[in-house]
């Protein structure tokens, strides 16, 4: 039969899956072995016949195996973050409020440990990129101040004591306004399943780890974590982006965590705030802490090399914090400016021998056998737009917080104090 350019099939997967070669399906569909050859390269259209006898063969339904490509469907997405116009992506997808949102799968967060499947693919940008969002390392362009659509009460983003450090940081850089970057993307799963995600933006890996310890309870429930430092988390639930925004931030000023930054920032909207647990913040040194480092200050004594977080992350406020305390700048600590993303990585470059040092947490350090300098305890937090509370995936996330066997994955960690895991701590 004549090519059908527009049908599409997976006949070949389906058949090496179940173990079968070209000519063992031949002879139990009663075809010809180079009529399955020319199906599976797409030179050859079966007949409704053949299609019928193939479905049984391999034991599923016609539409299975064939399909037209027009027929996948396609929604209208918010596009986070930058990409070339036009260009196409592998996005994740996820239902975020009333519109949905798509995640680019570009560089590291393509990836965890395994390459991450797509949900779709961009077909069309309907408007071009007018600033930018949250990148795939989770910082932000806009360092100084911004203006949300949504959120018209949201300016001057970094929030409450980290201004003055981030204002360092930033000074000369022009400001930036936010755009609406719409895409159309072709579905490449069942909508039901996507509609069915809570997305989830933080910096500790225990966020990954309730991610899966939920999907266990919930099998039909998606986690979506995008990996962010406690500013940018914050960023992207103000965007709409996520459903909830994990933090550590600590207000000298007023000696709370978390608070004074969420009210800062969601000015104009409700929320709640939801412990996690307490976490022990440190320096992270090799076995046996051989230079003898007990503070901050030792650091430029001894003349070790750190690897630092970005601006806007809650270990970098506390190693500046420290630092000031101390009466040392940042500047003199060599290896400073030697910027990393995750705390996986500030341990891999102490266990590598790149840095001496490195701010992260107690867990962090057993997890991969160094030694830990404790320097504060700060509380994780979860915050949640009090909207998203009524949709269902939000929901059964939070309801696993409860769960006793969920809470001693946390325990056998170290490091965590969980007594409170699961308590509201604010309404803002």
């Amino acid at each position: 039969m004549k090519l059908d350019v527009n049908l599409c099939n997976n006949l070949k997967s389906i058949r090496t899956r179940l173990g079968m070669s070209q000519q063992e399906l031949a002879n139990i569909a009663g075809v010809t072995r180079q009529s399955i050859g020319g199906v599976e390269s797409g030179q050859y259209a079966p007949s409704v016949a053949m299609s019928l006898r193939l479905a049984k063969a391999l034991g599923c339904q016609v539409e299975d195996l064939f399909w037209f490509e027009q027929d996948l469907p396609e929604v209208e997405a918010i596009l986070t973050g930058s990409a070339p116009k036009q260009q196409q992506l592998r996005v994740s997808l996820a239902r975020v409020g009333d519109q949905w949102i798509a995640y680019p799968l570009v560089g590291n967060d393509a990836f965890r440990i395994e390459m991450i499947p797509a949900d779709g693919e961009t077909v069309a940008v309907s408007r071009p990129i007018v600033g930018t969002g949250v990148s795939a390392s989770g910082s932000s362009s806009d360092a100084s101040s911004v203006r949300v659509k949504g959120f018209p009460g949201i300016s001057k983003l970094p929030l409450a004591s980290e201004v003055t450090t981030n204002e360092r940081h930033s000074e000369g850089e022009a400001q930036s306004q936010i755009g609406t970057n719409k895409v159309q993307v072709r579905l490449l799963d069942d909508i039901d399943k996507l509609h069915n995600t809570v997305v989830i933006a933080g910096c500790t890996p225990v966020l990954s780890l309730l991610a899966r310890a939920t999907e266990r309870w919930h099998p039909k429930l998606r986690i979506h974590y995008r990996f962010a430092h406690s500013t940018a988390a914050l960023r992207s639930l103000c965007r709409g982006e996520v459903h909830i925004a994990g933090m550590h931030l600590y207000d000298a000023n007023t000696g709370e965590h978390n608070i004074p930054f969420v009210r800062k920032a969601l000015t104009g909207k409700s929320a709640v705030l939801i412990t996690l647990g307490v976490w022990e913040e440190g320096l992270l040194v090799p076995p046996g802490n051989p230079m003898g480092v007990k503070t901050v200050s030792d650091l430029v004594e001894f003349g070790a090399t750190i690897v630092t977080h970005e601006v806007g992350s809650g270990s970098r406020m506390l190693l500046e914090r420290k630092l000031q305390e101390e009466g040392v700048p940042l500047h003199k600590v060599k290896g400073s400016d030697h910027i990393v993303h995750s705390h996986q990585d500030v341990a891999l470059s102490v266990v590598s021998g790149i840095a001496d040092a490195g701010i992260s947490t107690a867990s962090i350090a057993a997890a991969f056998g160094l030694g830990f300098i404790p320097l504060h305890r700060a509380r994780y937090d979860l915050v949640i737009i009090k909207e998203y509370l009524e949709e269902e995936p939000v929901k059964q996330f939070l309801s696993i917080l409860g769960h006793r066997l969920v809470q001693s994955q946390l325990e056998i960690l170290g490091g965590y104090d969980i007594s409170n895991i699961g308590e509201v701590v604010a309404n803002i």
